[in-house]
């Protein structure tokens, strides 16, 4: 069980579009945005989780056609959210973002992630915990990584609005908020060129 344990917090702390977009989300907004932004990635991602145990996320990745659609749109939204972010606060050239993402953006965010039916396969088919009561061991593998998704996201989240408070000058907020969109526009190139060489 350490050793499960210890993988869903290796895969989770690692960046990834959900935490990337929640501190950037924090950074941007603050934290009662962030927290409800927050709550969708939780939500979303028990879907994509019971996606995955029942056996859907498995026909969904299995055909090429829908795992590249899913590969567009998730790139199209992480595009979009790395704006949202870059031009929060923003009176420099941008219009400045009129709605701050909430729970249905981070649902529709884990929804078309990649990375969360990756990381929820990996979990739940991985590692045998109890081998004779599969719905005990899914029951305790969702306990397990929501614990520590709770509080690894709570911290990027955390961090991210703690930017924010430090009432930095608008141009140093503004480079926070740049770099933060920057950084998921890294994860979306990772994920490009793995996503051609599969």
């Amino acid at each position: 069980m350490l050793s499960f344990a210890t993988a869903v917090f290796l895969l989770m702390i690692t960046p990834g579009p959900g935490v990337l977009s929640l501190a950037g989300v924090g950074a941007a907004y603050g934290f009662q945005a962030g927290l409800r932004y927050y709550i969708g990635l939780f939500i979303g991602t028990n879907l994509v989780a019971l996606a995955v145990v029942t056996g859907l996320g498995a026909l969904i990745l299995a055909s090429p056609v829908i795992r590249t659609v899913l590969f567009a749109v998730s790139t199209a939204y992480l595009l979009y959210l790395a704006w949202k972010i870059a031009s929060a606060g923003s009176n420099v050239g941008f219009t400045p973002a009129t709605r701050q993402p909430g729970i249905r953006d981070g649902v529709l965010l884990q929804a078309v992630n990649p990375k969360a039916y990756v990381v929820n396969t990996t979990l739940f088919s991985g590692f045998v915990l109890f081998e004779s009561t599969y719905l005990f061991e899914v029951a305790v593998k969702f306990l397990i990584v929501n614990a520590i998704w709770i509080s690894i996201h709570f911290l990027w989240l955390w961090l991210g609005s703690s930017i924010k408070k430090l009432n930095l000058s608008a141009r140093l907020q503004r480079i926070i908020n740049i770099a933060m969109a920057c950084a998921m526009l890294g994860v979306v190139a990772l994920a490009a060129l793995t996503a051609t060489r599969v």
